[in-house]
């Protein structure tokens, strides 16, 4: 038995992780879990143009955690390098899924134009990468091959998310994916390990400490009334798949409590808009608080002063509504979408704000922003930055430290003889990774790029 790693080592995105294991016949299966993008530069740059590192034809199965880009964003390269075997998800991940890679392909295409690289993929690939999809259920054993079993469990991330399980004769292996993080309003918490003899496990805030969840509310109260009172601007760059609809959730239970804080709120994102229809059509897989679902509307996607804008005419007339107003646009890590255009008219006035809702991977507009930049470069020109800029940890998707830690301490008391660390920057790993040799007192690994393991 053997695991390589193709992505997400020593870098937070670009999730691709292989396992080769014999079944109880002895015949050799190469598995793959995620074959996401690279993030933080083009999509057509240099990282995702480089070969695997592994041949795509030798690939049986592909299984999915979750939607999000660096986990997903390879997954037609594979199909047009040879790959035809099925590509696994939890059902709701597919329709996600299909959304982010369409939206990325574009994306792709104005980005091949812009750097005159070639693309990764064409649309044909990208089609037949879900002719081979296969929808399951949480719990629902597939069973690869004689001795080979393979389960779903809720990571309590997105909408549809999973840490996957691989029992064999030998051990049993589980790939995180992205953990959730606790007290996530909309989303069932993610489920506990059982048991396990090793875990590839993110480490996205492996050094870091979440706030209270009642943090949320006091930190979105306090910018709102900012912005009311500046009667400035405020603009949220948000991931298009749960971090907005947990931020759309948010606010139609600050703004039912608190009348006078409602001005116009727009959703400037289509992604977002067509997410959410999605996260609508799977109201079995959420979790919701009574009050909500007993509103008039029992929608907590919707709420007075709330507008969305599909069109880019719509995104246009945004421009004439007079502040006091709130603007959530993608991409969540500002490196693309329509936020940019809000940011280029926004950031230079100080009377504005700027909230940060989630990770902003390094190398990436947002990224800069966070770590302190006083001017970033977009669409070719210099942006200052006079805005106030602000972060909710709180709103993160991801679980922090502790939250990891409790994970991997697994329901039957033994901990995993051995933890891969992934997802994560070089120096959040090394010290997470201390951290659980303490806690756990067990052999943890960082892998490199490529790098591979026996795990006989």
């Amino acid at each position: 038995m053997n695991i390589s790693f193709h992505g997400a080592a020593q870098e937070v995105t670009g999730s691709c992780h292989l396992l080769t294991t014999k079944d109880s016949g002895g015949v050799e299966h190469k598995l793959l879990v995620d074959c996401g993008m690279f993030q933080g530069e083009q999509l057509c740059g240099s990282k995702n143009l480089q070969p695997f590192g592994f041949d795509p034809k030798e690939i049986e199965a592909v299984f999915v955690t979750h939607p999000h880009a660096d986990h997903t964003g390879r997954l037609p390269k594979l199909v047009k390098e040879g790959f035809a075997g099925k590509i696994y998800m939890v059902e709701p991940c597919v329709g996600l899924s299909k959304l982010v890679l369409e939206d990325a392909f574009h994306i792709m295409l104005e980005d091949a134009e812009k750097c005159g690289s070639s693309i990764l993929y064409d649309e044909n690939d990208l089609n037949n990468a879900f002719a081979n999809v296969e929808s399951v259920r949480y719990h629902e054993p597939v069973n690869v091959a004689p001795g080979i079993v393979v389960k779903f469990h809720d990571a309590g991330h997105v909408l549809g998310s999973s840490y996957i399980s691989f029992d064999t004769e030998e051990k049993r292996i589980i790939f995180s994916g992205d953990i959730g993080n606790q007290n996530v309003p909309i989303l069932p918490k993610t489920e506990p390990i059982s048991h396990a003899d090793i875990v590839v496990c993110e480490s996205t805030y492996g050094n870091r400490i979440h706030e209270a969840v009642e943090e949320r509310s006091i930190k979105l109260k306090a910018a709102i009334e900012r912005t009311i009172k500046n009667k400035s601007v405020l603009m949220i760059p948000a991931f298009s798949i749960e971090r907005t609809q947990e931020l759309l959730y948010e606010f139609d239970r600050l703004l039912s409590e608190h009348k006078e804080l409602q001005i116009p709120i727009f959703l400037d994102s289509p992604m977002s808009i067509k997410a959410t229809h999605l996260y609508r059509s799977f109201e079995n897989y959420l979790q919701f608080d009574s009050p909500i679902m007993n509103e008039p509307d029992g929608d907590f996607f919707s709420f007075d002063g709330l507008k969305e804008t599909l069109s880019k005419d719509e995104s246009k007339k945004i421009n004439d509504v007079p502040a006091p107003k709130i603007i959530i646009a993608g991409s969540g890590m500002m490196s693309g979408g329509r936020i940019m255009y809000h940011l280029i008219r926004y950031l230079p006035d100080e009377k504005n704000t700027l909230l940060i809702i989630g990770y902003q991977a390094e190398g990436t507009i947002g990224g800069k922003i966070f770590r302190g930049a006083k001017s970033v470069r977009i669409f070719g020109g210099n942006v200052q930055v006079h805005a106030e800029v602000q972060a909710i940890g709180a709103f993160s998707a991801h679980a922090d430290k502790n939250m990891l830690t409790q994970w991997l301490h697994t329901e039957d008391g033994k901990a995993p003889k051995k933890i891969f660390l992934v997802h994560g920057d070089t120096d959040v790993k090394e010290e997470f990774a201390q951290h659980l040799r303490n806690e756990l007192k067990t052999e943890v690994i960082i892998p490199e790029l490529h790098e591979s393991y026996s795990l006989d």
